[in-house]
């Protein structure tokens, strides 16, 4: 059996991955003149989130792409994607739990909520169910700081989230396919 294509780092990026990259470099690279100190460099993280807002993840394949693209060594993208919390390098299951985990919702019992949500969801945080059904992941600050515990359910903001709120998805997730 045929193997795909391998790149420097693994498999080669897809049409369809390409076409989101090209897209992204389209819209967000700046005309800079190469002789400005940082060149494209402003343009990483805006071409990064639309790569991760049309694919839910930012392939590693790309990112040699978007470093030449930027005119930036494939270890300064990866640092980016790596560091920051939000942009992930794996696809996420079919729903997305984040809890925060701030100091304001840490207060109002987050802790134990993500231990309970681990638990029911058979997801360990960071992580993507096996069967792709979820992906559990701990945030820093949903702005909700008020109405704590605060989470984000595929997109969709909740405060005052509760042991029983969190069955609840479980259950929706379970009767979804």
């Amino acid at each position: 059996m045929p193997r795909a294509p391998q790149g420097p780092s693994g498999p080669a990026a897809t049409r369809e991955q390409r076409e989101v990259l090209r897209q992204a470099l389209a819209r967000h690279l700046p005309e800079v003149p190469p002789d400005v100190p940082g060149g494209n460099a402003p343009a990483l993280l805006p071409i990064l989130h639309h790569v991760q807002d049309a694919l839910r993840f930012v392939p590693a394949a790309l990112v040699p792409e978007i470093a030449a693209a930027l005119n930036l060594s494939r270890a300064e993208v990866h640092g980016v994607v790596t560091y920051y919390h939000h942009f992930r390098s794996a696809p996420p299951g079919r729903h997305v739990v984040q809890i925060c985990q701030a100091e304001a919702c840490r207060a109002n019992g987050a802790e134990a909520l993500m231990a309970h949500a681990a638990a029911r969801l058979a997801c360990a945080p960071h992580a993507t169910r096996a069967d792709g059904a979820v992906t559990l992941e701990p945030v820093y600050c949903l702005g909700l700081c008020a109405s704590g515990p605060a989470a984000m359910v595929d997109e969709q903001l909740r405060g005052r989230v509760s042991a029983a709120t969190v069955d609840a998805w479980a259950a929706r997730f379970e009767a979804s396919p």
